[in-house]
């Protein structure tokens, strides 16, 4: 045979082949490479899967895909529990920190009338005359402290109460309101280990002590080299007398005071509402609770020396401001309107973020 004739058998030969393959019924085609030649052969896009798709998807035994989806639905369930318990605490911790960017040089003002009994005017000239480079002198110690105590109020609150009345069977006759008002404690009682923030925050806008210490760091690090832990906690009976009681007077009485408002149909009006109710009670409080909170805004003056008890130090203000009982509430009005801005401002910006998470 003539090498041209060759030539047009093997261009015959390759044709026929390649029809073979594109004819060939695509559940009976040979296993391997579809040309037949190795490697170096593109394989039909069309003879690659011989899978069902339906099998494609479940092709994992089923056994492990059992198990391994129910450790994965339970992870979620787990994580879906731990975002609802921790949203409380989230929410409550933006709200303080919210309140105190707004509130903190009013916070001042009061302060300088609770420890030394001047009025709002010689307060606010003692701050002038400071310069604006100390206005916000011993911000970090209430922003730490309020963000985590106000976030441990609300979270710690309705996780109290959520293992209070699961352990408190319907039929005991214990009433609900009881049992809340107990969580309230509790959570009040848990927000005073972080007291030593406030501590540091009374030392820092004392300004009698603007020498000694310089920033938070700093008198955190005096206080626990000079004189010890104990130190930190100096005016803790106050502190405790008051975070209890208020904490239940304030979830106790928010829902029924929000009750008597008009109704919101709003976005809007149910803001508005929150800050009514929290702004009532946190100024109601504020003025109940004062003397105490004067009581320990002296006792945290001071620093070093004996730790008198919380009935001395209120019987010495008591001589100081000539036994006058308007004297002891110096600052008191103030401390009102504070306070109803400032848990106005908590209690609206905690319900608004509860509702949008």
């Amino acid at each position: 045979m003539s090498l041209g004739s060759r030539d047009r058998l093997s261009r015959l030969k390759a044709t026929a082949g390649f029809n073979a393959v594109e004819n060939h019924p695509r559940g009976n085609l040979p296993s391997g490479d579809v040309c037949g030649v190795g490697p170096g052969c593109v394989s039909s896009p069309m003879a690659v899967t011989t899978m069902d798709p339906e099998s494609a998807r479940t092709s994992q035994p089923h056994g492990s895909l059992v198990k391994g989806g129910g450790s994965l639905l339970s992870g979620r369930d787990l994580g879906a529990a731990l975002t609802s318990r921790g949203k409380h605490y989230a929410c409550g911790s933006i709200a303080a920190f919210t309140n105190i960017m707004v509130t903190f040089p009013i916070q001042k003002v009061l302060f300088r009338q609770q420890l030394h009994g001047v009025r709002a005017r010689e307060a606010v000239k003692q701050l002038q005359r400071d310069g604006m480079r100390n206005l916000y002198r011993g911000l970090l110690p209430p922003l730490l402290q309020k963000t985590t105590t106000v976030a441990i109020m609300f979270g710690l609150y309705e996780d109290f109460s959520d293992v209070l009345l699961d352990q408190v069977s319907t039929g005991s006759g214990i009433p609900e309101l009881v049992t809340r008002s107990f969580a309230a404690a509790l959570a009040g009682t848990a927000e005073a280990a972080l007291m030593p923030f406030e501590r540091v925050q009374t030392l820092l806008q004392d300004h009698r002590h603007h020498d000694r210490f310089h920033n938070t760091a700093h008198t955190f690090r005096t206080l626990l080299s000079e004189y010890g832990v104990k130190e930190c906690y100096r005016g803790l009976v106050p502190v405790l007398i008051r975070n209890g009681p208020s904490n239940m007077l304030f979830f106790g009485l928010r829902g029924p005071i929000k009750e008597q408002l008009p109704e919101a149909s709003s976005r809007a009006g149910h803001l508005v509402n929150d800050f009514v109710c929290g702004g009532v009670l946190g100024a109601a409080l504020g003025i109940m609770f004062y003397p105490l909170n004067v009581v320990k805004s002296r006792a945290q003056s001071q620093v070093g020396g004996a730790f008198r008890p919380c009935g001395e130090v209120l019987m010495t203000v008591w001589r100081e401001r000539g036994g006058s009982v308007a004297m002891l509430f110096r600052g008191a009005h103030l401390n009102y309107h504070r306070s109803l801005l400032s848990w106005g401002i908590i209690n609206a910006t905690y319900e608004l973020l509860l509702k949008m998470f």
